[in-house]
């Protein structure tokens, strides 16, 4: 049986990388006494795979990953096994049995939205709320980008689904598929090279807000909707 669990990250363990992300939830099941089934063969592991990497220093509300059972309670019994081992800084927000026919959750990932704040070091022109909406208006926004074979140019446009100012933060609905992910942090870092503001260091405070799913009609829904 496959589960899915969402999760929130947030104050200091957002500097957590991955890895060390991904290792903690395997000792958590451990604790939490979850019937996760293991792979087989000479060195077994849990059948765990999570959604989409958080960056380190980035919070969210919206992180998901999958787990195989031997054996399942029901949704609110793990919810509540595992919320019960939880150190702070991690939160279990929502279980969900999924039927067979659900893809896992990293290969299921199509999108991602976000909510970004500026540092207090940062000196932001009047008006860059009317600067960043006609960035966005343009038709196309052609930058290079680094990938693992190298530097390729792409249309930044199409991999941004949505862009506004909300208040005095900035809202984005990226592309995050495996192969065309775009960081926020690269779009306002594109945004502000643009009309010539030099950037701090670590300019940008980073909150997922959700990770998306592409159902059969082309619309974005959340990983468990």
């Amino acid at each position: 049986m496959k589960v899915r669990i969402k999760f929130a990250k947030y104050g200091a363990v957002k500097f957590i990388g991955h890895l060390d992300v991904m290792r903690y939830f395997q000792k958590a099941i451990r604790r939490a006494e979850i019937d996760i089934a293991y792979s087989e063969g000479f060195s077994p592991h849990q059948i765990m795979s999570f959604a989409s990497p958080l960056s380190v220093g980035h919070t969210s509300e919206g992180e998901y990953f999958d787990i195989e059972v031997n054996s399942f309670s029901s949704e609110e019994d793990v919810q509540k096994k595992l919320q019960s081992v939880m150190v702070e800084g991690f939160d279990i927000i929502k279980v969900k049995l999924l039927s067979e026919e659900e893809g896992n959750a990293m290969a299921s990932v199509a999108a991602a939205s976000y909510l970004v704040s500026f540092s207090p070091k940062m000196t932001l022109p009047k008006d860059w709320k009317e600067q960043l909406t006609a960035f966005y208006s343009q038709k196309s926004i052609p930058v290079m980008k680094k990938t693992k074979k190298g530097e390729k140019e792409i249309d930044l446009k199409e991999g941004i689904y949505q862009l506004e100012v909300r208040e005095e933060d900035v809202y984005l609905l990226l592309d995050a598929g495996s192969g065309s992910n775009i960081k926020p942090g690269f779009v306002l870092e594109t945004f502000f090279d643009s009309i010539g503001v030099v950037l701090p260091e670590f300019p940008f405070r980073v909150h997922r807000l959700e990770t998306y799913k592409r159902k059969e009609d082309g619309s974005l829904t959340a990983l468990i909707s």
